[in-house]
């Protein structure tokens, strides 16, 4: 009976990285029912509770370490962890866990990850933390590129996020509670986050949103997936609209899942936002923060253009107003293609279980 320890952003109730954990405990629980679950968590006491397993303080390196010591198989994913686009604190913190990893002889995985952005100073970082895991899974070819670059002796292979195997549970879909039901009318599901130089985003954003509402009857609705501080970004947004969208109120996975299903179009800077779209094929324009935002796009062959990138240039407001057009005006073929890329990414999403379970059934 394997014991599997995971490492990655649990426990401080951003709703995308709870996704990653809901999926992969019932993936393992389905595929490898013997197996014990361990997580390292910011809140513990709620993970275990919520999960129905066993979890650690992840600050708390004595027991972290003695949680590595005890597993029989460290991961560190899923999401974007090996990155020092956030901070080298995170970065490192990360790195450490692999490296004890290693020193200790567990079997080890990058599990579903995002790698970089990554300056001089990171790169160095993950090609020394890197050396001795055992296998690795990443959601996109850039990062499969650059993570083999710095860890040439490690299999690293591409496959996509766990996510696209979410399934919103049964009697979630009821969204009168939070006026979005059958009678409010096609609306636009929103996504934002705070993001370096996203003072332009937040203007092209509330262009777009104005244009979806007195173009095309579309209302918009900001869900605000990372909690209190995307609400507040929301919540400035929203300040610059002429037209009138509405903050949603924070609610649980499972809500949100099915507010996202049941949109017309989304907009979204949130990585999972954009995932959830995919899954069920809702046509949506994304605002690239991030590199992994684009190489979501890239690997999914979308053929609308971010409606933001950093570092990219703002957009004029023509060329906003076509861009939101052309999401509206071909959403039946934009959502066409999103439904047959479906079964490729989830094929790709499963393949990290596959991966893992090699590992956990080698030597």
């Amino acid at each position: 009976m394997a014991r599997v320890l995971l490492s990655g952003y649990y426990g401080f109730g951003n709703l995308g990285d709870e996704a990653l954990l809901e999926v992969f405990v019932a993936q393992m629980r389905r595929r490898f029912p013997a197996s014990r679950l361990e997580v390292l968590s910011n809140t513990p006491n709620m993970t275990a509770a919520a999960y129905r397993l066993e979890a650690t303080p992840r600050w708390d390196w004595r027991a972290v370490r003695t949680a590595i010591a005890r597993a029989d198989v460290v991961l560190s994913g899923g999401g974007g962890l090996l990155q020092n686009g956030t901070s080298l604190r995170s970065l490192l913190y990360y790195a450490m866990i692999l490296r004890e990893a290693v020193r200790a002889r567990r079997k080890t995985m990058i599990f579903a990850q995002s790698i970089g952005p990554l300056d001089f100073w990171g790169r160095l970082v993950v090609k020394r933390s890197c050396k001795g895991v055992d296998r690795a899974t990443v959601r996109d070819e850039r990062s499969r590129r650059l993570l083999q670059e710095l860890a040439p002796r490690t299999p690293v292979e591409r496959t996509a996020d766990p996510v696209f195997l979410y399934d919103a549970p049964d009697g979630s879909g009821d969204l009168a509670a939070e006026g979005l039901g059958p009678e409010s009318g096609a609306y636009a599901v929103i996504s934002v986050r705070k993001a370096a130089g996203f003072r332009d985003g937040a203007a092209v954003l509330a262009r777009a949103v104005d244009r979806l509402a007195q173009r095309h009857a579309i209302r918009s609705a900001f869900l605000p997936l990372g909690g209190a501080a995307d609400a507040a970004i929301s919540s400035d947004v929203i300040r610059s609209c002429a037209s009138n969208p509405v903050l949603l109120p924070e609610c649980p996975l499972a809500n949100a899942a099915s507010i996202v299903r049941a949109a017309r179009v989304a907009i979204g800077m949130r990585l999972h936002s954009l995932v959830l779209a995919a899954r069920y094929a809702v046509p949506f324009l994304a605002m690239a923060y991030d590199p992994k935002v684009a190489a979501l796009c890239e690997d999914l062959q979308y053929p609308l253009e971010p409606l933001w990138a950093t570092g990219g240039g703002r957009l004029g407001d023509g060329a906003v107003d076509e861009l939101v057009d052309r999401l509206v005006e071909q959403r039946d073929a934009l959502s066409s293609q999103l439904e047959r890329q479906r079964e490729l990414v989830q094929a790709a999403a499963a393949r990290n279980f596959d991966v893992l379970g090699e590992l956990m059934g080698d030597g």
